[in-house]
């Protein structure tokens, strides 16, 4: 075959290609059933200032794995006042208290308890009907009243009392514009909750979506709970999710998960209401956590691969991509480098990498959501895991 004629194959292949994706007549994109789906750019830091610290030792594979098939999608775990817990949030809607012995009820953010909600093989399985069994993500305990508040995906801002039982919606929108994707939250102990709308286009059920695209809707918000007047603090933010106080309030820090970074939020001083980025992350963010000496625990779900970086700039590219008939999972783990895998990270308030712990392999801790320190133990939950991870903090000697 000549040279003519095999440039002439790839160019009508090139061409049937590109028809195909600009067609999809199968349907079979990840996609398909997203009509409206619109890549955005990601303005993603430069390359060479990804954090490269590593842990060569693995050493989250040393976790222990409690309460396995107990609880699905554990996302935010927490202790009352009194210490007493962990409390999570689980994939069926409810939140769960640990009394030591066994799990048990606490709290609902829907009132729509029906077999819809019943037990089901993982987290994922959830997904189809969380809009209407609820899917309570973030939680943070008032010290003072005992009160939980709820950052709940699909029913907004939540609050229930000491005892349990409904929760009561405090926000369900803000500026008139209503929350689609509620993440998490923090406050300030004067009144005031932050918290995050990851979207006001796609909802939690659409997470992929909402990774795939990029979009940059997502809000940081603000409630007073004694005026009950809520306001927008930042928007355009690409997939805004983790909140969490400074240990002498002055700031907060908030996670772009679609950016790998963290920023800084002023309370005080000559730069309040302004925020900065904070740090740099090597992946994608979730939750962010503030322990007793005041370092800040970041969960991150994985590193950012270089597929994913050259994505994130390209969104024609990515477009091209994901109209192939290749399953939504596949890109999902491209995303990932290959396979799922947990960081945790640990920042000074000054925002210097303290510790770097991970599970680079996937054996024990596949992915992590939250990281929450107490007694000399990280708890690591996750909101695609049906487990909760404990880490002996001198393990690591």
């Amino acid at each position: 075959m000549g040279l003519s004629a095999r440039v002439v194959i790839l160019a009508v292949l090139g061409l049937s290609l590109a028809l195909y994706c600009g067609v999809d007549p199968f349907k079979h994109s990840p996609i398909a059933d997203s009509p409206g789906f619109a890549a955005h750019r990601v303005p993603l830091p430069p390359w060479s200032d990804v954090p490269v610290e590593r842990d060569a030792r693995n050493l989250l594979q040393r976790s222990e794995v409690k309460f396995f098939n107990e609880v699905q999608g554990p996302e935010s775990l927490v202790f009352d006042p009194q210490g007493r817990g962990p409390y999570t949030g689980v994939a069926d809607g409810r939140v769960l208290f640990w009394d030591r012995h066994s799990w048990t009820d606490f709290a609902y953010t829907s009132n729509n308890r029906s077999e819809l909600c019943s037990f089901k093989p993982s987290p994922l399985s959830y997904l189809k009907n969380e809009h209407i069994c609820g899917r309570p993500l973030g939680l943070r305990f008032d010290k003072k009243t005992g009160d939980l508040y709820i950052a709940d995906a699909y029913f907004g801002l939540m609050k229930v009392g000491p005892k349990g039982g409904l929760a009561t919606s405090l926000v369900t929108e803000v500026e008139g514009v209503p929350l689609r994707f509620t993440n998490d939250l923090d406050m300030d102990g004067e009144d005031n909750i932050y918290f995050t709308d990851s979207s006001t286009v796609y909802q939690r059920r659409n997470f992929l979506q909402l990774v795939f695209s990029g979009e940059d809707s997502g809000r940081l918000l603000k409630y007073n709970t004694v005026t009950k007047e809520s306001k927008v603090l930042r928007r355009n933010l690409q997939f805004p999710n983790g909140v969490s106080m400074s240990k002498d309030k002055s700031f907060f820090l908030f996670c772009e998960g679609s950016i790998g970074r963290l920023s800084r939020y002023w309370l005080k001083g000559e730069k309040a209401g302004t925020s900065e980025v904070f740090a740099i992350l090597p992946g994608f963010p979730d939750n962010v956590r503030t322990n007793q000496n005041g370092d800040f625990w970041v969960a991150v779900h994985c590193r950012r691969s270089m597929y994913a970086y050259i994505n994130g700039l390209y969104p024609r590219l990515r477009t091209f991509l994901l109209r192939l008939p290749i399953p939504a999972k596949f890109h999902y783990l491209m995303q990932a480098g290959g396979r799922l895998h947990a960081i945790v990270m640990k920042y000074s308030p000054e925002g210097k990498i303290l510790d770097v712990l991970e599970d680079n392999e996937g054996k024990v801790v596949r992915a992590v959501s939250e990281v929450e320190e107490k007694d000399g133990k990280l708890w690591l939950g996750s909101v695609l895991m049906p487990f909760v991870a404990v880490y002996q903090l001198d393990s690591s000697n």
